[in-house]
């Protein structure tokens, strides 16, 4: 075959899929960056007053007065230049006309590292590299190439590099040049360049050999040997496995020697389950295209070929751990590993997806992931919830804690079982009762609570103080800032407090901090001023490797010239936020809160604090009714009491309840005396509540409190005395002083 037919062949060749993935990709590289967008004027102009006349005057004016130092110039033009919405291709073709290429490289690494300019700079490389990327995935451009890699030697070389730069996106074309009959060195080129892309062509040609005949698989197999890359274990053990053709099976057992001798034992189900993992973790090495939006699905059929779909990458790494979980299963349907890592990728592809999103690997219509997690039932969420709790995926944790409690009892709840490969036994709902997260805490421990456990478990202790905190502070949010300056710890704490944050106090290390953090429920926020960019990643180990704030959001505040390579290092983190310490306070204020909504749901408001203040005094009232001996709700008196001080309305009506069926004079004093202070209707609730826990446990009032009721009993208020004389009655009073009651009547009116 020519070079010339087959660029014919191959233009229209049938991988459909090929164009709409490449075009999905190249939205990865829009110019999206509002920073960047907010700095575009529409009109500019240069030191001298006069407009530059054409693109390339402006690229190189940009270059020049950035080299020398004129910021504040090459900013103008930087404007300028971007206002004029080049295409990136045709900015890689203004860069490379004005033979600029390593100048303009250069110049915008310096421009990044200054804060006027990072913006500007920032755009135009990604300008840059998208156009570079759009032209290296071009489907006719890679038609082109191949067929280039058959001529001179020079133009072998130069289609080789363009080949590589086009990394995945080349590789169905590759394949058809692989498996052309007539044209060896076409063939022999062709294998050479998948070897050289390496990583990438893995998953395309694993998923390829999988489908295709036997003289495909075989030659799959070779060349995912040559590439020796791990990603390619489990599919060349599953043709090795299910192919019925010696020769199939000795080169994927070649293979497979080629790339892990030591791999030849394991089952073909537990070499998917690892590469799920892999995808589950978002393995850099399972991540073609790191920072992009898009990522690439692949399907093979005989007759239409290798083809790929683009995906978000949001929900990328969730669809190929699920794809190659459901592998697993179909292999050994018993493999709980297998099982719990599809149900925990479904639920967070559900958390991760953007709205209204049509995700090409999970139908719309089909059912939600929460049915499919309470369908698995409670020991595989178990397992869900101790992958959550390692990753201190709060998000992910929620939702495992949610389809546990609809489907568990209580044995179950709280039973050790072996979650993961470690193999060693772990109580998940448990430990969550001591995760950095108030929601997670909370929510665990109203699970154990409602499931009324009927035998003892270690962690048990925690269970009802953790529903008397969220009574008490659930609406409450807690904030720390590392800082060695007091000045600076001072402006960004003045922010916090404006947006509702109770600050600890300063502290310039973790060391410093740990007294403080530990007098709070949870620390809902980290803000780390001008922390020192060569110790940053040990910090972020130091607070990921703390209990109290291992799943804690953390925004730091940098200094100019860090912050371009500190955004770039933590750009995929969801709980770590990089700003330049430069920013106005509105700018920090909405940081913070993107930052904690991304990463936990968001502080706690009003209306779910009382939603879960009325959800725990509901589960302690009922194990007080109960009087459940795992979880004696006396626990819970002295915050109870507090909020009985705290608190208006229903809840403190529903505090009132709860106490009053604690066997604990205490509980019985706190209520008369909040009855005292109280008038109205709220003063008959409470001594209502008064004469419950009279009745059930007896006359525990001071004599203080008595006499008060006597005078409270001659109210002329009807519903206040009467209530006041029932509880009278209620306490057994000696004749002796309910003589003047029923002598005297009600005729005295007592405030």
């Amino acid at each position: 075959m020519t070079r010339s037919s087959y660029r014919s062949s191959h233009r229209s060749w049938t991988h459909s899929g090929l164009l709409a993935g490449l075009l999905l990709a190249g939205s990865a590289f829009a110019i999206n960056d509002a920073d960047a967008r907010q700095a575009v004027a529409p009109e500019v102009k240069t030191e001298q007053g006069v407009k530059a006349s054409s693109d390339s005057d402006l690229l190189k004016d940009f270059i020049h007065f950035t080299r020398i130092a004129r910021y504040d110039v090459a900013a103008s033009v930087g404007r300028e230049l971007l206002s004029r919405n080049p295409s990136p291709r045709d900015f890689v073709k203004l860069v490379d006309s004005t033979g600029e290429g390593a100048r303009f490289d250069e110049t915008v690494g310096r421009a990044m590292r200054v804060a006027g300019l990072e913006p500007l700079a920032g755009a135009m490389y990604k300008m840059y590299e998208t156009g570079r990327l759009e032209a290296a995935r071009d489907p006719n451009e890679i038609a082109e190439n191949i067929g280039k890699l058959t001529g001179t030697v020079q133009g072998r070389i130069r289609a080789s590099s363009r080949l590589k730069a086009a990394g995945e996106y080349a590789v169905p074309q590759l394949l058809t040049a692989l498996m052309d009959r007539d044209n060896s060195a076409l063939r022999s080129e062709a294998q050479r360049v998948l070897v050289d892309i390496g990583s990438q062509a893995v998953i395309p040609l694993s998923t390829a050999m999988v489908g295709a005949d036997p003289a495909m698989q075989e030659r799959l197999a070779d060349v995912l040997g040559l590439i020796g890359h791990r990603s390619a274990l489990p599919f060349l053990a599953d043709v090795r496995m299910s192919s019925g053709n010696q020769n199939v099976r000795t080169a994927s057992e070649r293979a497979i020697t080629r790339i892990d001798s030591g791999a030849q034992g394991a089952s073909v189900a537990e070499l998917y389950i690892q590469l799920a993992n892999r995808y589950y973790n978002q393995s850099r090495d399972v991540t073609s295209f790191p920072g992009e939006e898009y990522q690439l699905l692949w399907s093979f059929q005989p007759a239409a070929g290798l083809t790929m779909t683009g995906i978000r990458s949001s929900v990328f790494h969730e669809a190929m751990a699920m794809r190659l979980a459901e592998r697993a299963l179909e292999i050994d349907a018993s493999s709980q590993e297998a099982l719990t890592i599809w149900l925990a990728s479904n639920l967070r592809r559900e958390i991760q997806q953007p709205q209204g999103y049509d995700n090409p690997a999970y139908p719309s219509d089909r059912r939600d992931a929460m049915y499919f997690a309470v369908t698995a039932g409670a020991g595989p969420m178990q397992g869900v919830l101790a992958r959550a709790i390692d990753a201190k995926d709060t998000l992910l944790a929620r939702k495992s804690i949610a389809a546990i409690e609809q489907t568990a009892g209580s044995k179950a709840l709280v039973a050790a079982a072996s979650y993961g490969s470690a193999g060693t036994a772990r109580q998940p709902l448990v430990e969550a009762l001591s995760y950095p997260n108030r929601r997670v805490q909370y929510e665990s421990a109203l699970a154990i609570g409602s499931s009324q456990p009927g035998a003892g478990f270690a962690g048990s202790d925690r269970v009802v103080p953790t529903m008397a905190a969220a009574v008490r502070d659930a609406a409450s949010k807690f904030a720390a800032i590392l800082a060695r300056d007091a000045e600076q710890y001072q402006a960004i704490r003045k922010i916090l407090e404006g947006d509702g944050y109770v600050v600890l106090s300063r502290g310039s290390s973790m060391a410093e901090l740990e007294g403080p953090i530990a007098e709070v429920p949870a620390v809902d926020l980290i803000v780390a001023i001008d922390p020192n960019p060569a110790e940053f990643a040990q910090l972020i180990t130091t607070i990921r490797g703390t209990s109290r704030t291992a799943a804690t959001p953390i925004l730091a505040l940098t200094i100019a010239e860090a912050y371009p390579d500190l955004r770039r290092r933590y750009e995929t983190e969801t709980i770590v936020a990089i700003r330049p310490i430069a920013i106005p306070a509105d700018a920090v204020s909405k940081s913070a809160s993107d930052l904690v909504l991304a990463a936990s749901g968001g502080p706690i408001g009003t209306d779910e604090a009382t939603a879960y203040a009325a959800r725990s005094l509901r589960t302690l009232r009922d194990l007080a009714l109960t009087r459940n001996a795992i979880l004696p709700v006396e626990e819970s008196v002295l915050p109870l009491i507090k909020s009985l001080a705290d608190t208006t309305g229903s809840t403190r009506q529903d505090v009132a309840e709860v106490l009053a069926l604690v066997p604990q004079q205490r509980a019985q004093v706190a209520l008369m005396d909040a009855a005292i202070g109280s008038s109205g209707a709220e003063r008959v609730m409470l001594i209502n509540k008064v004469a419950t826990s009279a009745k059930r446990f007896g006359n525990q009032l001071e004599e203080r409190q008595v006499r008060r009721v006597l005078e409270l009993a001659r109210s002329s208020d009807a519903a206040e005395s009467t209530a006041a004389a029932a509880l009278a009655g209620s306490l057994n009073l000696p004749n002796a002083d309910l003589l003047p009651l029923i002598l005297g009547g009600a005729a005295t009116a007592s405030k």
